[in-house]
């Protein structure tokens, strides 16, 4: 089933969906009061301002501008160096206020879009950066839109300020979830061949995607698209089908590990055990 709204493939569409999510964030900054910035959110360790702090410091370090050294102290919620580093543009800004960050990225974000627009590079063009040395635009972006509106969603969850779930980022972050579902099934859930799962996103993006795990020429298990047209391989003609069914916010709350299994709901039509399983493992970005 076409996913609606569609996610963006083009170099505009994706620009226009960075903006767009940017844009939400900044709007939801200059609208706390003093106290709001410092309300937590679901991405550990991090307030609203924190939030703020990493869309604006990520965004000017893909532009180039990295903000002044720091010691970043030893907090709870840093398990490895990357989460350090990321760190890094947030420490750099504790000490402003939360309508300072919020200053800041207003004032740096219709530059940053304007960049975007006015280069030639097109969606395969490499750009190098952060990401490494073959990173394409067209993979910047993605990951800009996913990050961004995830990390607006932390701020709207935390100042209960919902929405934005049915946006051009909105289908990209979705998208990306069902695109590793066979993935997902076949190796981190570990589901054994002859399974299959699909899951239903009920809206405000609305989509179907499946994964069906067959035994490969290695004779391990591996996952493909359930509705990919691929003829299934002999002696496996027969699937046990396992239907999830959950809303956007569901799946992309789960997706980004800021909910566990027990606190979204969702239905199964199928196998119970593999359901969960599945959304246990479904973990796509943090």
């Amino acid at each position: 089933m076409p996913m609606h709204p569609a996610a963006p493939e083009d170099r505009n569409g994706l620009i226009d969906a960075l903006d767009q999510t940017v844009q939400s964030v900044i709007d939801l900054g200059f609208g706390c009061r003093d106290e709001d910035f410092d309300r937590p959110t679901h991405c550990p360790g991090w307030t609203v301002k924190d939030q703020i702090s990493h869309v604006v410091g990520v965004e000017k370090s893909f532009a180039g501008i990295r903000a002044e050294k720091v010691d970043v102290p030893d907090y709870p919620h840093l398990r490895h160096d990357a989460g350090r580093d990321i760190e890094r543009e947030v420490e750099a800004r504790r000490s402003r206020t939360g309508r300072e960050v919020v200053a800041e990225l207003a004032d740096f974000h219709p530059e940053r879009i304007e960049s975007l627009r006015e280069s030639p590079a097109d969606l395969d063009t490499v750009v190098g950066g952060p990401l490494g040395p073959d990173t394409t635009l067209g993979h910047l972006l993605r990951i800009r839109v996913i990050d961004t509106w995830c990390h607006e969603q932390d701020i709207r969850n935390a100042l209960d300020r919902p929405g934005n779930l049915d946006t051009p980022a909105a289908a990209v972050f979705t998208e990306a979830v069902l695109r590793a579902l066979p993935r997902i099934v076949s190796r981190v859930a570990g589901i054994g061949a002859g399974h299959a799962v699909v899951i239903d996103v009920t809206g405000p993006v609305v989509a179907r995607e499946g994964a069906r795990v067959i035994t490969g020429e290695d004779e391990r298990p591996y996952g493909e698209a359930l509705f990919s047209g691929h003829h299934r391989p002999d002696g496996e003609e027969q699937l046990d089908v396992t239907s999830i069914k959950l809303t956007t916010d569901a799946l992309t709350r789960r997706a980004a590990g800021r909910r566990s299994t027990d606190e979204i709901h969702y239905t199964v039509t199928g196998d119970e055990e593999i359901a969960r399983r599945v959304l246990d493992a479904l973990v796509v970005t943090h």
